[in-house]
């Protein structure tokens, strides 16, 4: 079954134009390759002014890390967690906009380390040979409500 841009909205949360992932090029449990075509949309959702600023390329290595942890859990025979994007760190900006970029981008995430509360991914988004974007994330899990103390 393909990694296509279908699949990868039937396993992320992001739906519609927010889905900014387009097929799974490949994947192991440590890292995972994405790539994308909808930098170059008009009616892509983070554009502002026109422009879709680099800053967003943050994004789509985020999706990337969603889809790296479904497809982690599918092959545990497990549920995804839902995660959010905590922190960034490190990261480092090659070009000041990405729709203007005329090659597909390629977002890479390598998984670091990782437990029930947290998992951190370097990350890198790419477009041919040019770097544009890469830095490290850190992905917060929900936590279980505490049981209620009864007495």
């Amino acid at each position: 079954m393909p990694l296509d841009r279908a699949w990868i909205a039937r396993h992320i949360p992001h739906q519609g134009a927010m889905c900014l992932l387009d097929e799974v090029i490949e994947w192991t449990p440590q890292q995972i390759r994405c790539r994308s075509i909808t930098h170059r949309s008009p009616d892509n959702p983070l554009r502002a002014h026109g422009r879709l600023g680099i800053a967003c390329g943050i994004e789509y290595a985020a999706q990337a890390m969603a889809v790296h942890g479904a497809l982690r859990a599918e092959s545990a025979g497990s549920s995804p967690r839902p995660g959010m994007l905590a922190s960034t760190r490190g990261v480092k900006f090659g070009v000041a906009r990405l729709d203007d970029v005329a090659d597909d981008l390629v977002a890479v995430a390598t998984h670091v380390n990782g437990d029930a509360a947290m998992v951190l991914y370097d990350f890198v988004v790419s477009a041919g040979a040019t770097v544009l974007l890469a830095g490290r994330a850190t992905i917060a899990f929900a936590t279980p409500a505490a049981a209620p103390v009864t007495a």
